[in-house]
């Protein structure tokens, strides 16, 4: 399948697959940064690969990139809403920082990077792939070859040394 076909087939379905990804992030801009997503994955994959069936391919990258794209912002909402307290999150970050904000927010960074430093391999492992990448804690399961509840059980240690390191800088 040559990049002209696939570029064809692009232009004639943009409209339907720019509708299919609005309803499903419901986001105008973010459904247009989507489908070009989608443009760039589907030319990559085609220098790669040869592709049979390629309108329901461009369709299915498409519907894997919103599915990507809403997981992603769950997990975002779900650690924000339910793993750091209200409290400790304005404590981090301000929209107008004093000096005074900025060098405890520095002693914060400094403090949680000595304490998750001295977490396990496997614990930092689970850290990154949950917090950086997003991965869900099934995902991280299956990825480390262990069980779903020591994911579980792991992310709310590492979450609970977290807190306690903004405790103590907040109540020396």
């Amino acid at each position: 399948m040559s990049l002209s076909r696939f570029n064809q087939v692009f232009l004639s379905q943009r409209l339907v697959l720019l509708r299919t990804l609005q309803r499903m992030v419901n986001n105008h801009s973010t459904a247009e940064d989507l489908l070009q997503e989608t443009y760039l994955r589907v030319t990559r994959a085609l220098s790669e690969r040869p592709i049979d069936h390629l309108e329901p391919f461009v369709f299915q990258t498409a519907r894997n990139l919103a599915l990507d794209h809403l997981r992603s912002r769950r997990i975002q909402s779900r650690t924000l809403q339910e793993d750091v307290p209200m409290d400790v999150l304005q404590s981090v970050a301000s929209p107008v920082t004093t000096p005074e904000d900025a060098a405890h927010a520095e002693q914060l960074l400094e403090h949680l990077s000595v304490s998750l430093g001295q977490l396990s391999a496997r614990q930092q492992q689970i850290f990154i792939l949950s917090r950086l990448h997003g991965c869900s804690y099934q995902e991280i399961a299956d990825q480390l070859q262990v069980s779903l509840s020591t994911v579980q059980k792991e992310l709310k240690l590492i979450m609970a040394i977290c807190i306690g390191v903004a405790e103590r800088l907040d109540h020396p």
